[in-house]
């Protein structure tokens, strides 16, 4: 600066109408930017927890129990049930906790349908043919002697109608029922005496539940229902004659090999063994439409790996049962299985003409199966055949 000069007074912002729009406008700008962003985190779905994490809290949770009528963690049976829970929290990354409790545990083997439709339980793991007496077209769903087999059960129950005409039948007692797998083709049972005709049939106690039993007592003999944890107690003390129960796999598993003298097949009873998940109509109803998806791809998923497990399980065990335990299995005597047959045929005819349910599923059982007779034959039926004439 120059000697003698004063100091100039600082700049002064001119601050006119177009300066201060500007500036009104940019914060404009700046808010809507923030406000977009904040919308958009709100929106983003919460990523998904890894296995084992809880669910986000912001999400209801449910805890469900599921009674079951076989003793808990039972090979293939209870196994099933345990899957099926699993499957269930896996893919609901927590949201939908099912914990399963053994027969007896908080009702017995016998009652699980009862407190699924009391709502006593949310949902069970049972099967249709011991709620016979309250429902007697609900073994068509279980197994029907001299029946279609488990690859035309299936079919028939997702692809045939069968499930519909399953899910009216329950409706009246809030009941929802789902597929929840087939152990196929079962064995005739363990017997102690031979059994060469249906004279031997006469006085005979034995463990048949469903229709076959019905059949069993119509032919002289008398049908008694028992849990399958008794079986062994039973046929030692005396209670029973004789007890049906799964096949190989599950027969071993109880140990019936040491208490039965003679094991026979075919199952004539059960050419299929279907079982169901029974869930409560109103437990059902609270779930957001995503779990209860979950539900039915967890059933459908059980229902298929139980078939293949028995069909792996059912030939190691029977080898076994044979090598190791000395058992010769038995054909029954086709005169024997022709009287039975008679026998049920009239018995489903009965039934018909007294119980509308029982008609209507009938008639669509038997359409179905003789819509597939031919094709089975043709399919099937011929691989065993030449099987047989050309060896394995």
């Amino acid at each position: 600066m120059p000697p003698n000069t004063a100091p100039s007074d600082p700049p002064r912002f001119d601050w006119n109408p177009i300066v201060i729009l500007s500036l009104v406008a940019l914060l404009v700008l700046l808010g809507g930017l923030y406000v977009t962003e904040r919308a958009q985190q709100k929106n983003t779905p919460i990523a998904a927890s890894p296995p084992g994490q809880s669910a986000p809290a912001a999400q209801p949770q449910y805890q469900w129990r599921m009674a079951v009528s076989w003793p808990k963690n039972f090979p293939g049976l209870g196994t099933a049930t345990e899957n099926f829970a699993r499957y269930v929290a896996e893919m609901s990354n927590g949201r939908l906790q099912i914990q399963v409790y053994g027969a007896g545990e908080l009702v017995p083997a016998l009652g699980v349908f009862d407190a699924v439709s009391a709502g006593s339980v949310e949902m069970g793991h049972t099967a249709a043919y011991y709620h016979k007496g309250k429902i007697p077209a609900a073994p068509f769903f279980t197994a029907v002697p001299f029946g279609m087999n488990v690859l035309e059960q299936n079919a028939w129950l997702y692809y045939g109608g069968g499930l519909e005409l399953w899910r009216d039948l329950y409706e009246p007692f809030g009941v929802i029922p789902f597929p929840g797998g087939n152990t196929g083709m079962q064995m005739a049972g363990w017997f102690n005496r031979e059994i060469r005709s249906a004279a031997d049939i006469k006085g005979l106690k034995m463990r048949i539940p469903g229709m076959a039993g019905e059949v069993f007592s119509r032919l002289g003999g008398s049908a008694i229902a028992i849990p399958g944890s008794e079986l062994y107690t039973a046929m030692q003390t005396g209670v029973i004659d004789a007890t049906e129960w799964v096949g190989p796999y599950n027969d071993r598993a109880f140990g019936l090999h040491e208490v039965g003298k003679h094991y026979y097949y075919p199952g004539w009873h059960e050419v299929s063994a279907g079982l169901e998940f029974d869930v409560n109509r109103a437990a059902w109803d609270s779930l957001p439409t995503d779990l209860q998806a979950m539900i039915r791809v967890a059933a459908q998923a059980v229902n298929l790996d139980m078939t293949a497990e028995y069909i792996a399980r059912n030939g190691v065990a029977l080898r076994d049962l044979i090598e190791q335990e000395g058992i010769q299995p038995a054909q029954l005597p086709m005169e024997l299985l022709g009287d039975l047959r008679r026998v049920a045929l009239q018995y489903y005819a009965d039934q018909a003409a007294r119980d509308p349910d029982f008609a209507r599923i009938y008639t669509a059982y038997r359409r179905f199966q003789a819509e597939t007779h031919q094709w089975m034959r043709m399919s099937e039926q011929v691989v065993f055949e030449y099987r047989e004439a050309l060896g394995d």
